[in-house]
């Protein structure tokens, strides 16, 4: 308990210093400081400033992880509905972090891009095996036709997270509205679902 209690204390402290501050120019030693804890004490939680981020996304990101992980044991609610569902917790979360504590900062794109790096990179390797699940067992019941359910779970995520993050490729509201539109009709092209079916997916925009 203790231990967890000191982590929090370093991923709150990090926090409130990125609220003015941008990442790059957060020492270690001020985390430290704004934590109200020994500078050495932090290496025994997190073995780098970068590890503390990590971290930190992690925890943003708990909410709708445990949403995934949720929806893939309810058998009896649609696939693609419980996907728009794990979308929309998503989409809920994707700007809090930067948004607690008030923050009004501009942020540069140097770590525009780190946050989306780590954001990509965490969402899709949770959110996979629970999505994976999900189409499978659709495809068990006969609502999806796919062969490669893990495939496609990457490809929805892939296209889903960038345009949740709108980082690497910004867009405007009609951009991401004809980009999710395209990817609906690719999923019920491909999955071999009527026209229209999917498109309360467009919720998670």
């Amino acid at each position: 308990m203790q231990n967890t209690k000191k982590s929090e204390q370093i991923l709150d402290a990090l926090q409130a210093l990125m609220a003015n501050r941008n990442i790059q120019t957060i020492s270690v030693s001020e985390i430290a400081q704004t934590a109200g804890i020994g500078k050495g004490s932090i290496y025994y939680y997190f073995p780098s400033k970068d590890a503390i981020l990590e971290a930190l996304i992690e925890r943003n990101y708990k909410k709708p992880l445990e949403t995934a992980k949720h929806l893939s044991e309810q058998k009896d609610v649609s696939p693609f509905t419980r996907m728009a569902l794990i979308f929309q917790a998503c989409r809920d979360s994707s700007g809090e972090l930067m948004n607690r504590n008030g923050q009004v900062r501009p942020i540069d794109v140097q770590e525009k891009a780190l946050f989306h790096q780590k954001y990509l990179n965490y969402l899709i390797t949770e959110l996979k095996p629970s999505l994976t699940e999900i189409i499978q067992q659709g495809i068990d019941c006969g609502d999806i036709h796919f062969d490669h359910p893990a495939a496609l779970a990457e490809i929805v995520l892939i296209v889903l997270t960038v345009k949740l993050d709108n980082t690497i490729s910004p867009s405007s509201p009609e951009e991401k509205e004809e980009i999710i539109e395209a990817l609906i009709s690719l999923l019920e092209k491909g999955t071999d679902n009527p026209a229209g079916s999917l498109n309360f997916l467009k919720t998670i925009e």
